[in-house]
């Protein structure tokens, strides 16, 4: 019996579980394979006792419409830097992935597939690089990989961005308000640009355009006549001023190697109040609600799609490659391909001037 190992890595994303049960069904089509997953990440490799579940068609019956990651995920630590406590209180990071592939063999495991952004994918390259038959699957709601039309669960994180427009122009209009909305997607606009198309909104704020305040004063002045007139902003957790630096503090969690973003609306309320801006104003920040709850019909498909993709490719032996979506077609790209570039808004892509041709303000 041959092993397929699943580890899901990085934020959680809707559309997980649905790649998941990709996998898993496309493989009972075979009669020599077995399906394992390991808990939160290559974690579950790496623990004493080892921490691993036998995913069969029982385990994933029905879980494409749930959201989460049925085997857990986690985007601290990993096997190249595994966090260890010194005795003085202090933490340091070791490499066991040497360690970890001597496992992965010990285990029978004859191929991982590997499901995550950016950083899990660099992962996924340096295993490969080292010996490890690896396939990598997309996975962001940013859609910030660039090796890839779209990655799932960004559909689904844009449908949430623009209910969220949709129910605050009702409150901004009822106030005579602005209504600030802070969206995710780190170094990349696409969801607040996509929310502010989709939403109607009056300025749209990302950190591929870095805004000048007077333009957006200018913007919000021009929705308010004697008093009166409403506006919604949706601006990026990444987005900042011309010449300033993104909002961002580093984490204090052990094994967290990312910046924490966040508190970008609040400090953009309180820029324009300094600058002389009159009308009342609230922030909103979306957060986590745009990573969780059920995968919409599309990130399902595309999810689905990966799935099938990747275990087909382990079956090929297409190893150090990712599944990407170029439509119409899924295929598979070198994973070096996949990390090199990343997938940031080109300030003069069609959506930026279509967004543009409809009134909305970048604040350049």
């Amino acid at each position: 019996m041959k092993r397929v190992l699943v580890a899901t890595g990085g934020g959680d994303c809707p559309g997980l579980n649905a790649v998941i049960r990709g996998i898993v069904k496309r493989a009972a089509q075979e009669q020599d394979w077995e399906v394992i997953g390991s808990i939160q990440s290559f974690d579950g490799i790496l623990r004493e006792p080892t921490e691993i579940r036998v995913l069969d068609e029982r385990a994933v019956a029905g879980i494409h419409v749930q959201g989460g990651t049925l085997i857990g995920t986690t985007n601290k630590g990993g096997p190249f830097a595994w966090p260890v406590k010194n005795s003085d209180g202090t933490w340091s990071a070791v490499d066991r992935s040497d360690e970890m592939i001597r496992k992965l063999q010990y285990l029978g495991v004859d191929a991982v597939i590997s499901i995550g952004g950016d950083g899990s994918q660099e992962i996924s390259q340096r295993l490969y690089e080292k010996g490890l038959n690896v396939i990598g699957v997309p996975k962001t709601i940013d859609n910030d990989l660039s090796a890839t039309d779209f990655t799932f669960g960004f559909q689904t994180a844009v449908q949430i961005a623009t209910d969220a427009v949709d129910k605050l122009v009702t409150t901004a209009a009822s106030h005579n308000r602005v209504l600030i909305l802070e969206v995710m997607g780190r170094n990349a606009g696409w969801i607040a640009l996509h929310a502010a198309v989709a939403g109607g909104a009056d300025v749209c704020l990302i950190p591929e355009i870095p805004y000048n305040l007077d333009k957006v004063l200018e913007r919000l002045n021009g929705r308010f006549s004697k008093g009166k007139g409403f506006a919604i902003v949706v601006i990026a957790e990444g987005a900042k001023p011309v010449g300033g630096d993104i909002t961002s503090e580093k984490s204090d969690e052990v094994g967290y190697a990312n910046l924490r973003m966040g508190g970008v609306a609040s400090k953009l309320m309180k820029d324009l109040k300094m600058a002389g801006f009159e009308a009342d104003m609230r922030e909103t920040v979306l957060g986590h609600l745009q990573r969780g709850g059920i995968p919409n019909a599309y990130d399902r498909v595309l999810a689905t799609q990966f799935g099938v993709k990747a275990f087909e490719m382990v079956l090929e032996e297409n190893f150090g490659t990712m599944v990407a979506y170029r439509h119409p077609d899924i295929i598979s790209v070198p994973l070096i391909e996949a990390i090199n570039r990343p997938n940031f808004v080109e300030p003069t892509c069609s959506l930026v001037v279509t967004a543009k041709g409809v009134g909305i303000s970048f604040g350049d």
